[in-house]
């Protein structure tokens, strides 16, 4: 990609462009805020460097690219919460001049790159304005361990000086001026002795870069400085350095003409710029059809977090596409939401199926009218993307399920800038989302995150990388996919080997014995199936669900209530041993239950009495009583339920409306048996249609899987 990069003068914002390049793009331009006054060396900004603005001049000349700036006439008081949206006067609206000059002028560039390391305030308002002007975020540098990067950068050749300090164990009198290298030891003492932040991420030191490798044309030699003290304190005074003579040392053979470049142009940037695209304006939905909608809505009597399920029925008829299939859903879907008095900022993770995934794109941009930042101001919902054979199901092309919180105490991340630490999500939808303990995970693929590109190693590497970036993402939650994991979904591609498959649930299993490292281990329960297709054409993606709540004692995960007498007589069923093979369950303080329940062809042929009832009814009975045994068995009543999910392989040759129809007649029966109100009053559960599922990678031949997750205060 071809990048504008945002240059304060300090290590980091000179490190990344050298991490760009090492990752093939091409820096083409520089952008620089400044103080409108030339000698106020530092601003009250809570996004810029300044210190050292006065030698920014002849990065233009040293890198031979365009140098692009403008003064700071914001405010960093107007809109100080962590997350941002468009506020005129703020400071952050003058780097969105700034860069919508030079989109203008450079139509080619489509990245801005940013030297941010720890701070979300400053990476979410540079996201914000690529977002607003259709460019992409790389933050290389992006929650890397300070110390290995203080060191790389070095070691690489930054020449940068410290030109601000401001912590205890810095002495502007002493360390002002002082070479980077020079500063590392001390640096690492003050990490040691104090905590600090050894590339300064606390605001302890600013730096000048002087000299890189990027400054191929000529180095900054600065002359003279005056050191100003800021504040005398005893502990940590600050103090800036102010240079006033500094000139430029050419680099290369001086009597070569080969060498002689012409310096980059400088360009003063004035005016307020263009507006803000309308991200906001409303679609045109006179042409969706709503006649062919079947909606499956459950809610909790208790939590009031619930599960919306939507999708076509009656696929004989001729097809829109999927575009006009997704937009009818989505419509639908946001209907149900309005009827509920919620929005889709009340959303907590939407499950997006699609019957070909080469349509990917079309069915983002349908996707990106309805999710919207603007309609989510506590963040926008984590999302996984998976095609299914939707329409040999008897579906249309496009379903949508959503999970819903009445509630806005969800806990979102949503990183869009492409960096080293995990995969990015350019758009409208998060890497995770927390809430009431439950931290549920987008999909992930085996995406290298500076890259973005696939493992192409095939389905064992791109497991690990998957993994590798799952745990990247929970340590962000301050918990560990390893110790903290309740259920591992695991989507297989049908392109995937059978040699690779009997190998997967082995490599998942020694990469957590390998990463664990806390004394809590909850033993996470395993679901793998098989679809059509993944994004990128992947061969895996991993979905995982953990529990974080903080300041909690796991309780026995695994326990074995025992279950009264009259419970095991519904539809004379009665205990058997062989029951038990079939049912995964992990109840966490008592709080959550989540139940996988598997039903393979030897488990219909046990259960096939075709002199009683058809087998199917009988299947779905049993599923449906051993599912309410194990609610039942652990105290979770039908009401705690936020959701069921029942994949049924295509192989069973039954349509999605067939099915249905015999589940809904299981839990009314189940209702009317029930003398203890535990049963809800209208049935809970979404249909999934897939290829195949099962509790190992090697096996993946169920006919009915079902996922069913509860939770409860």
């Amino acid at each position: 990609m071809k990048v504008v990069a945002l240059v304060s003068g300090g290590k980091d914002s000179c490190y990344v462009m050298m991490k760009c390049i090492q990752y093939g793009h091409e820096i083409v331009a520089l952008a620089n805020l400044l103080p409108v006054d030339d000698s106020v060396d530092e601003l009250d900004s809570y996004m810029y460097q300044t210190v050292g603005h006065q030698i920014i001049v002849s990065y233009a000349e040293c890198m031979n690219v365009p140098l692009f700036r403008r003064r700071i006439r914001g405010s960093s008081s107007r809109h100080q919460k962590l997350s941002y949206q468009m506020t005129p006067d703020d400071e952050v609206e003058d780097l969105f001049v700034l860069l919508s000059e030079v989109k203008r002028q450079i139509p080619s560039i489509t990245a801005v790159s940013s030297g941010a390391i720890a701070s979300d305030y400053q990476r979410l308002r540079v996201e914000s304005i690529c977002s607003r002007l259709g460019l992409v975020s790389l933050a290389f540098l992006w929650k890397q361990d300070q110390t290995l990067l203080l060191q790389e950068m070095i070691a690489n050749g930054i020449k940068a000086i410290l030109v601000k300090v401001a912590a205890i164990g810095l002495d502007p009198s002493k360390h002002l001026g002082r070479d980077l290298a020079f500063m590392e030891p001390h640096l690492l003492k003050l990490k040691e002795i104090y905590g600090s932040n050894v590339c300064g991420e606390g605001g302890e030191y600013e730096t000048l870069t002087l000299d890189c490798p990027l400054f191929t044309n000529a180095r900054i030699v600065l002359d003279e400085f005056e050191v100003k003290l800021h504040s005398p304190d005893s502990i940590a005074p600050v103090g800036v350095l102010h240079p006033t003579v500094f000139h430029l040392e050419k680099k290369g053979d001086p009597d070569s003409n080969s060498l002689e470049k012409e310096p980059g142009l400088v360009f003063e940037v004035q005016g307020d710029g263009p507006s803000t695209p309308d991200s906001t304006r409303q679609r045109d939905s006179g042409t969706v059809e709503h006649t062919r909608n079947r909606v499956h809505l459950s809610k909790t009597g208790k939590e009031n977090t619930f599960s919306i399920c939507c999708w076509l029925e009656d696929s004989s008829q001729s097809s829109t596409g999927l575009r006009e299939d997704l937009e009818t859903v989505l419509t639908e879907t946001e209907s149900q939401l309005l009827k509920q008095g919620f929005n889709w900022q009340n959303v907590l993770y939407i499950h997006l199926y699609i019957s070909d995934m080469s349509e990917f794109a079309v069915a983002n941009e349908t996707y990106v009218k309805f999710i919207t930042h603007e309609k989510c101001p506590f963040g926008v919902p984590s999302r996984s993307t998976i095609e299914l054979p939707l329409v040999q199901a008897g579906l249309g092309k496009a379903y949508v399920e959503v999970l819903v919180a009445n509630d806005q105490s969800k806990r979102v991340l949503h990183v869009q800038s492409i960096s080293s630490w995990a995969p990015s999500c350019i758009g409208p939808y998060s890497q995770a989302t927390l809430h009431k303990g439950v931290l549920h995970m987008a999909g992930q693929l085996g995406l290298d995150p500076p890259t973005m590109n696939l493992r192409n190693e095939g389905a064992i590497a791109e497991l690990d990388q998957a993994l590798k970036n799952s745990e990247a993402i929970a340590e962000a939650f301050r918990c560990s996919i390893s110790s903290s994991a309740i259920l591992f979904v695991v989507f297989c591609s049908a392109r995937t080997e059978q040699s690779e498959r009997d190998q997967l649930h082995e490599k998942f299993v020694s990469f957590l014995d390998l990463a664990k490292s806390s004394r809590r281990v909850l033993d996470p329960m395993f679901l793998y199936i098989l679809v059509p297709d993944l994004p990128k054409r992947a061969l895996v993606e991993v979905k995982p669900v953990l529990y974080v709540e903080e300041d909690s004692e796991t309780e026995d995960e695994t326990r074995q209530d025992q279950f009264g007498e009259g419970d095991y007589g519904c539809w004379g069923y009665k205990p058997e041993e062989w029951y038990q093979d079939c049912v995964q369950k992990r109840v966490i303080d008592g709080k959550i239950c989540v139940t996988v329940l598997s039903i393979s062809a030897e488990v219909m042929k046990k259960l096939h009495e075709p002199e009683e009832e058809q087998e199917l009814e009988r299947v779905t009975r049993f599923c449906v009583y051993l599912l309410n045994k194990t609610l039942s068995e652990n105290s979770f009543s039908w009401q705690d339920t936020t959701s069921l999910r029942i994949h049924f392989s295509t192989s069973l040759g039954v349509s999605v409306k067939r099915l249905s129809n015999i589940f809904e007649t299981a839990f009314k029966e189940l209702n009317e048996m029930s003398h203890g109100g535990r049963v809800a009053k209208e049935p809970i559960f979404n249909l999934v249609p897939v290829l195949g599922a099962g509790n190992s990678s090697a096996s993946l031949h169920n006919v009915i899987t079902c996922e069913l997750f509860s939770l409860r205060s």
